[in-house]
């Protein structure tokens, strides 16, 4: 084994963060459903959960807040700043104008939202586990990408437009 190296593709730590997400996920169904048999309501739709939400600004889960939207951002930079030196054009007006292989398009698209969306739930699962010492799978599905994509969306545009904004002068 000494000779052979492992080599991580981003498919592959993309492949893994999903798996452990959808594991968390799954992990925490038998508890979510005991809950909701003992009580007989539904974490995510329930009083408990509006009420709760203050406290995830607070504590141990506050450092979420700043977290997942930053590595939101930080990807979003970087995947606008892809696609100016890529020649591309900002990806949903090239969506929109059809300028690009919608299919190749979306299926990057998608790609980089599953990540997003991975990163998402095992943050907010992680914060839960240490807030309420268990995990509602429900409010980690929603509130982990809620958090994550809106962020990366903004970031990604804006960094596209300051790029080419400098490309520009840079040019003249």
């Amino acid at each position: 084994m000494r000779g052979m190296k492992m080599k991580l593709t981003r498919a592959t730590l993309s492949t893994v963060l999903t798996i452990v997400a959808a594991l968390i996920v799954v992990a925490a169904i038998p508890s979510a459903v005991r809950d909701t048999l003992d009580t007989g309501r539904v974490y995510l739709f329930s009083r408990q959960f509006l009420d709760e939400l203050p406290q995830r600004l607070t504590g141990p889960g506050r450092l979420r807040f700043v977290l997942q939207p930053l590595v939101a951002i930080l990807l979003g930079w970087r995947s606008g700043r892809a696609d100016v030196h890529a020649g591309r054009p900002a990806y949903l007006y090239g969506l929109v104008t059809g300028s690009v292989d919608r299919k190749q398009s979306l299926r990057n698209g998608f790609a980089v939202v599953r990540d997003l969306v991975a990163v998402g739930i095992v943050l907010d699962a992680v914060a839960q586990l240490l807030i309420y010492g268990q995990v509602h799978p429900g409010a980690a599905v929603v509130i982990g990408p809620v958090l994550i994509c809106l962020p990366y969306a903004v970031s990604r545009a804006l960094s596209y437009r300051i790029v080419r904004l400098m490309q520009r002068r840079v040019d003249a």
